[in-house]
């Protein structure tokens, strides 16, 4: 049976010592701030360091990772005789996966003899690391390549993300909302709340006037989409610099669903690729569930 790599990106927002610990190779996306680069790490710093850039105002734009780097991050596995699962963020958020699909493309026909896939989670962020945990779970117990792959496809749609962004002005900057609406929005305090439906798409399916309010519409939501086995694995609450808000979320869903009171939930600091398009005091939940709804 040949070896195999579990490779990923920087906006798994997995903290870089989970990654090192399991060996987990990423590569990073970049940020630009007043024309100086800056990597996503995926450090603690790193994530701290953007938000208070952000809270004074400034204005962090984002790159594609190039064709050219995807194939150098993923040509020396090749060269060491591994078959490659590249796990990235959901193609309808980033179009860096396109040139990943490029760069892969010519590793297979360098390295014929190899396996190498791009999975495509339809996950972002936590999402995205609470899936990519599930695949490196069963790589260390042993599964061999086709049955982590196979087990990807069938349960990536069962990750489910809820999201809260708190500021509209970042979404208006990144092209998701007009002018008109962040303004009107700024000045009624509304919280717009987004889930990731099936194609991987950010759809805003209910808006909500106040944080408070927001908060507990957000985890009334949870109920569409929670399962009997969802208490078996990890809970993510994931925020971008609003850790007591992010505490006080956690206290709140165990309040409305007590079943979860010896689950794993874990509250992480939102990377720097997504962060840099919602900005701070954004919340989410993420967690293995049923199917994905459809929402409007």
């Amino acid at each position: 049976m040949n070896k195999y790599v579990i490779a990923t990106s920087s906006t798994s927002d997995l903290p870089a010592e989970y990654l090192k610990e399991h060996n987990i190779p990423f590569i990073s996306y970049t940020y630009t701030i007043d024309d100086q680069v800056y990597t996503d790490d995926c450090t603690e710093e790193g994530r701290k360091f953007l938000m208070s850039q952000m809270r004074q105002g400034k204005l962090p734009n984002t790159s594609q990772i190039t064709e050219f780097a995807y194939y150098e991050f993923l040509k020396p596995f090749a060269q060491e005789g591994l078959d490659i699962l590249f796990v990235d963020m959901s193609r309808a958020v980033s179009s860096s996966i396109n040139n990943a699909e490029r760069a892969i493309k010519s590793l297979r026909e360098e390295f014929p003899e190899r396996k190498i896939t791009l999975l495509d989670s339809y996950c972002i962020t936590s999402g995205l690391g609470l899936f990519l945990k599930q695949l490196i779970k069963r790589h260390e117990e042993g599964w061999d390549y086709d049955q982590i792959l196979q087990w990807g496809d069938e349960h990536k749609y069962e990750y489910i993300h809820r999201f809260m962004v708190e500021d509209l002005h970042w979404l208006r900057r990144g092209g998701r909302l007009s002018n008109a609406s962040a303004i009107l929005g700024t000045i009624l305090s509304i919280k717009p709340l987004i889930y990731i439906p099936d194609d991987g798409t950010l759809v805003s399916f209910k808006q909500v006037r106040g944080r408070k309010k927001a908060f507990r519409s957000l985890i009334e939501s949870c109920a569409d989409d929670i399962a009997d086995y969802t208490k078996d694995e990890e809970i993510a609450i994931i925020h971008s610099d609003a850790y007591e808000d992010a505490v006080s979320f956690r206290d709140s869903f165990l309040e409305a669903y007590p079943q979860f009171k010896d689950t794993q939930i874990t509250i992480l600091s939102l990377g720097a690729v997504i962060g840099c398009h919602v900005g701070p005091d954004f919340m989410a939940i993420t967690y293995h569930g049923k199917h994905r709804i459809n929402v409007k």
